[in-house]
């Protein structure tokens, strides 16, 4: 084994002959992304492909035979924490991010390591909610990786040697890269983590050959632009403090993957939340464009239409979900459809070429907000103080990724039930680096001296069901009526992959990777890997034979079929 060392980062080469040997040619044009979707074999694409469905064309592992799966090989991560990323599987070879910006490339049927690199993180890094990174991008022979302390790499995806290092903004500040990069055409977008922070969003776009920023949409608009008037003047005789240049620290962080409709050329990103999180009378107004999703131009980074969620959000409720895009029938005609399960509780039915809203409707408990107007606007209901709020702090569901099916027909949801917290907010100024929560909150567990838990535990599981449920639900599409539900005992931070033969993977707190009938909720089969599964679930193929992968703790599994 060889290695060499350059700034700042360091890749060690592994085997290279076998490598070579393996025939890597990755060459992923432009035209093979917009058709990822469609090339089953392969993982192409975070979500698997632009309209991000987590949907898998794959048939050999069925409902009838799901029960002979059984793991081909494993491996296992040198740095402990929640392993969250979703590998990509390119002809054979598989590319996977871990913690905390190490890529490693390894045989997709055998596991074999040919190359790992690592990042050298800046000293100075101000990250929020640990060390995480969720994947890659690829375009031609070239991966993208963004980083903890905000910069955009490109490697060559033969050798691990990097091609190019930008900093995408100052990670002393609190701006940080934990998504993976999406590619449209010949560019690599990204956007930044941080609203804990108090940083300004943005999504930006970079060249793929060179690392030059091509263009950037603030999140956060400043004066003169539009949305700037959502950012409301201080009244006079403020009874609690109000910051005049709360748009300057507004938060508003994308760090969840968004999606691309080619057709349309427009790029789709969910915002997060604004900044304070939770003391919003220092921020008057909606607050654009956080809690939001914006429409941009894919070439020219300008905004085309939004959709604000929860304006004035005051419970953290990030939209960074992933925007599903489908082609779906509703009310008897053809829609071009944006799919939503929102972090505030809400499924969402958008018409994706203009925004306008079509369907709201509650997949949890909700009483933040009574119903939504003509405009689809919610109209809020702030619970009184000592109170508890549905859904809590971590919302009905999260970052973590839910699947559209074509063929059933059905969005499928890794949903928090019956979770609700006790907010308080509290006045917070802004300090670079600093946190800019303004918060004093609180799980509210209905039963007395029951234990209560935060949004991560420990390896022991002492979660008080009281305090909350996971389950997956499979909604309608067109409707959002609940179709069937899986319950589990432990709140779940697990993504969910379909497949053409009505498999339904997916994992949970219990550390259980399970497999359900995508059209009755049925289980399948489950096995025990021995650690939470904070993942996406894949599907693949190499040499006519499928593979399904998941990691939990520091191990990525990989099963097939017994043969």
């Amino acid at each position: 084994m060889n290695r060499w060392r350059t700034k700042p980062g360091t890749w060690l080469i592994v085997t290279m002959l076998a490598l070579a040997g393996a025939g890597v040619h990755a060459q992923v044009t432009a035209d093979r992304l917009v058709n990822a979707a469609a090339e089953s074999r392969n993982w192409l694409i975070y979500s698997g492909g632009y309209f991000s469905q987590r949907f898998s064309g794959l048939t050999q592992i069925t409902p009838a035979n799901v029960k002979n799966l059984e793991l081909k090989w494993m491996y296992q991560a040198a740095v402990a924490g929640g392993w969250q990323a979703t590998p990509l599987v390119v002809d054979g070879i598989m590319y996977v991010t871990q913690r905390q910006n190490d890529v490693v490339a390894l045989d997709a049927k055998t596991g074999r390591v040919f190359w790992i690199y690592r990042h050298t993180l800046s000293p100075d890094q101000v990250v929020c909610c640990g060390a995480n990174n969720r994947g890659l991008a690829i375009l031609g022979d070239t991966l993208f990786m963004g980083t903890l302390d905000a910069h955009l790499i490109a490697l060559d995806a033969r050798t691990g040697r990097p091609v190019w290092n930008t900093e995408v903004a100052p990670s002393k500040a609190g701006y940080s890269v934990t998504l993976a990069p999406l590619v449209v055409k010949d560019k690599v977008i990204v956007g930044v983590g941080g609203g804990e922070f108090g940083i300004r969003g943005f999504v930006a776009a970079y060249d793929a050959r060179s690392g030059r920023e091509i263009w950037r949409f603030h999140t956060i608009p400043a004066p003169g632009e539009p949305g700037a008037d959502t950012w409301k003047s201080c009244p006079e005789a403020a009874e609690t403090f109000c910051d005049p240049d709360a748009w300057k620290h507004g938060g508003g962080s994308v760090w969840v993957t968004g999606s691309y409709d080619p057709v349309l050329n427009l790029t789709y990103w969910g915002v997060g939340n604004a900044g304070p999180d939770w003391n919003a009378d220092q921020r008057p107004g909606d607050n654009l464009y956080t809690d939001s999703v914006v429409a941009l131009d894919a070439d020219s980074g300008r905004l085309r239409w939004h959709y604000q969620f929860t304006p004035h959000d005051r419970y953290d409720y990030d939209s960074v979900q992933v925007p599903i895009l489908a082609d779906i029938t509703w009310n008897g005609a053809p829609l071009k459809a944006m799919l939503w399960a929102n972090r505030n509780g809400n499924f969402y039915v958008l018409e994706r070429e203009t925004g306008k809203f079509l369907v709201g409707q509650p997949f949890v408990k909700v009483n933040w907000m009574s119903h939504f107007d003509e405009r689809g606007r919610p109209v809020q209901t702030p619970q009184p103080p000592g109170q508890p709020t549905w859904p809590g702090n971590q919302g009905g569901t999260n970052w973590y990724s839910p699947s559209f099916s074509p063929r059933t027909g059905l969005f499928y949801i890794p949903a928090w039930e019956n979770y609700a917290t006790l907010f308080g907010g509290v006045p917070v100024e802004y300090k670079e680096g600093r946190n800019f929560g303004g918060g004093a909150n609180r799980p509210y567990v209905p039963v007395p001296g029951a234990p209560t838990q935060g949004l991560r535990r420990g390896p022991i599981n002492n979660w008080t069901e009281a305090a909350g449920t996971g389950a997956v639900l499979a909604l309608e599409a067109a409707t959002g009526k609940l179709k069937w539900r899986f319950p589990m005992t432990d709140v779940t931070d697990s993504g969910i992959l379909t497949t053409a033969s009505d498999v339904l993977f997916t994992g949970g707190r219990e550390g259980y990777f399970q497999a359900l009938d995508a059209r009755t909720g049925t289980l399948l089969w489950k096995a025990t890997l021995g650690a939470q599964i904070v993942n996406g679930p894949i599907a693949y193929e190499v040499e006519g034979k499928q593979y399904v992968a998941a990691i939990a703790g520091l191990s990525l599994c990989v099963f097939g079929l017994r043969e």
